[in-house]
């Protein structure tokens, strides 16, 4: 490799692999040589080498297995399965696509929590407001999607339903409560992105280049437009995308002032 003046030699030693990998060198899924190869093969420090893998692991091209080395990452065009966002309600019930991903992945952790600085406006609460939370590591059984689900159910909104004393309800099972109580509903979602923290990552086999999707999901009730309970996904977004069918709705009414009388 010929050096250049004035720039970081772990710069060019990043670019010189990422040509590697460009030109089909490196192909998809293989191994990288040792940190002592790749030394030996630029002419440069173990050190220096360490910093032109670490840059081209936070550019997502390549991924490093616990005890077994770093790999050319598999590349990835476009998001590889979708993540389906409708409500379908049939014969009293509700369904959702993912249903059938609640009865796979891990146990729910049903706990005490309270509203803060994001869950408040979603829900039109003050902060510091009583929940129950529900966390579900949840997974596609027709393929390899993860997702973090998480169920916030406000104690004042569901007290008086069978949600306050079974928590760890799936969504479905929740919107078939709140209609049983009455409530006639509809949904609202807000999608974010972040960079995802360390035990996300983990949890949703990430890349180090990976973004993350956050979706919150309201449901209100339509006549009073009162947020009943919260929901939050997390997903990658390198892997994953969402779909949703979209319905024209009616502007609403305005009342007509009274005319006067003389």
């Amino acid at each position: 490799m010929a050096i250049i003046r004035n720039e970081a030699l772990h710069k060019q030693v990043a670019a010189a692999m990422r040509q590697s990998i460009a030109t089909g060198e490196w192909p998809p899924g293989t191994q990288l040589p040792t940190e002592t190869d790749l030394a030996q093969k630029y002419g440069v420090s173990r050190p220096t080498v360490r910093l032109a893998v670490a840059a081209l692991r936070s550019e997502g091209q390549l991924d490093v297995k616990q005890g077994r080395g770093t790999f050319v990452r598999t590349t990835v065009h476009g998001p590889s399965g979708t993540l389906d966002r409708t409500v379908t309600h049939r014969a009293g019930a509700y369904e959702t696509p993912t249903d059938t991903w609640f009865q796979h992945g891990e146990e729910p952790t049903v706990y005490r929590t309270r509203t803060d600085a994001i869950t408040a406006p979603l829900l039109n609460m003050e902060q510091d407001e009583l929940m129950l939370g529900c966390d579900r590591l949840i997974t596609d059984p027709a393929g390899d999607g993860r997702a973090l689900h998480r169920l916030l159910l406000p104690m004042e909104r569901i007290e008086a339903t069978p949600l306050a004393q079974h928590p760890a309800a799936t969504p479905a099972e929740a919107y078939a409560t709140l209609s049983a109580a009455g409530h006639d509903l509809v949904w609202r979602d807000r999608v974010s992105a972040r960079v995802p923290q360390p035990d996300e990552r983990e949890a949703l086999h990430l890349s180090e280049a990976a973004v993350l999707l956050v979706v919150h999901r309201t449901t209100h009730d339509q006549a009073t437009g009162l947020p009943l309970i919260l929901e939050e996904t997390r997903l990658g977004a390198e892997t994953a995308a969402l779909t949703y069918d979209i319905e024209a709705t009616k502007p609403k009414r305005t009342a007509r002032p009274a005319k006067a009388t003389r």
